[in-house]
């Protein structure tokens, strides 16, 4: 049975008055560069760091955002994400960080893209191929094509996709662009913004060490060549992949992606926060990104997470409400990645605390088209909040 969705406006807030004195939410380029807060004993020799964590950190998903074809919301069908020129247009934004998803090609060239497979359409059928077992050049000439001459974009093979529900829409953004590389990312994204870049592997793949080591010491010769002096984290679904970029570099910080739940793997290391802990401790990893359903369903995770000396980022479209990202930075969070870029850096760009609540508040009203959401999940969060207020 179908549920009808609900606008956040129609929502009531939560009072969060007697907060406002407690902290200021800011993120003007997020992590200090100088104490790392996993150590005791000072610095690593060579190793660049982005904690202690002094400011709430804001990362642009996919750039400004992910494109949600099935959206009735035009902000999710706006740039087209992982590429250049979305990228370009976040680092304009006071964020920390730009978020993208790297995969290596057949020919073994890192290229930014987030689905395990491309979709195509030749005589009205569709055609699906992995992003992996394509080289470069063939997966460039999926969409916009670069036009040397500087005149204009061409035409490449019409892009498709597909949802995890099994539809298939046409990917058709208001300002389209081409696919990019790793490489051309770090030479043509500005700067200061910061980079995280992560691992993408195929949850249905099993991988050999030797396959992962491969895929990222390729990444890791365009990031050691190219990264200059560009913050980097890594960030990764996988949790062999997330130890072994560990083991493989030092210079860099590593984040383990985990979902707390919300779906099974036969990887049982995936499947909750506390098996997220343990990943990171094995692997002198430095933090986690977690879905954030899954830090409202278990708040008491944070203080553990926090014990072990880990770092602790969110994603998940909630993350687009502007009083969810301020109910995270009260409950420890450190940071959000977010699709509604320009909207939530404006929300809580503003280091005057006393006028914090009613900024967000006046974001949600001036917002005409917010995300949908179910009656379960506004009801799971809006029962939450009160218990999250008082445990504070």
């Amino acid at each position: 049975m179908a549920v009808k969705a609900v606008h956040v406006s129609d929502v009531p807030h939560p009072n969060l008055d007697h907060q406002q004195q407690q902290l200021a939410l800011s993120s003007p380029r997020g992590f200090a560069n100088t104490v790392d807060n996993r150590k005791e004993g000072g610095e690593r020799e060579g190793e660049e760091t982005i904690g202690s964590i002094t400011k709430f950190v804001v990362m642009g998903h996919r750039g400004s955002g992910m494109n949600m074809l099935q959206s009735p919301d035009p902000r999710m069908k706006s740039l087209k994400e992982n590429s250049l020129l979305s990228f370009n247009a976040a680092a304009k934004l006071p964020l920390d960080f730009i978020e993208f998803d790297v995969q290596v090609t057949k020919d073994d060239c890192p290229v930014i893209f987030h689905d395990n497979f491309i979709f195509t359409q030749q005589q009205g059928v569709l055609v699906e191929k992995r992003v992996t077992d394509l080289t470069l050049q063939e997966l460039l000439s999926y969409g916009p094509q670069k036009d040397e001459s500087n005149l204009g974009q061409g035409v490449g093979k019409p892009l498709f996709r597909k949802t995890k529900d099994g539809r298939v829409f046409e990917w058709k953004v208001e300002q389209d662009d081409c696919f990019c590389t790793l490489e051309e990312a770090f030479n043509k994204v500005e700067s200061p913004v910061g980079f995280n870049i992560e691992l993408k592997f195929d949850d249905q793949l099993v991988y050999t060490k030797q396959q992962l080591t491969h895929s990222l010491d390729v990444i890791l010769k365009v990031v050691h060549e190219h990264a200059g002096d560009r913050r980097i984290m890594f960030s990764s679904f996988q949790p062999d992949a997330a130890q072994l970029m560990r083991k493989l570099q030092q210079k860099y910080h590593v984040f383990f992606l985990t979902n707390g739940g919300s779906e099974i793997y036969t990887d049982t290391r995936r499947n909750s926060l506390e098996e997220a802990i343990h990943v990171c401790l094995e692997g002198g990893l430095q933090g986690i990104v977690s879905e954030v359903k899954a830090i409202f369903r278990n708040p008491g995770a944070i203080a553990r997470i926090k014990e072990a000396k880990l770092s602790l980022f969110t994603y998940g479209q909630l993350n687009n409400v502007g009083e969810v990202v301020y109910m995270q930075h009260l409950m420890g969070v450190e940071g959000v990645i977010v699709d509604l870029v320009d909207e939530i850096t404006r929300a809580i760009s503003d280091n005057d605390s006393d006028k914090k609540v009613d900024q967000l508040r006046k974001f949600q009203r001036n917002t005409t088209l917010p995300p949908q959401f179910s009656k379960e999940e506004l009801s799971f969060l809006l029962n939450l909040m009160p218990q999250l207020m008082v445990n504070h």
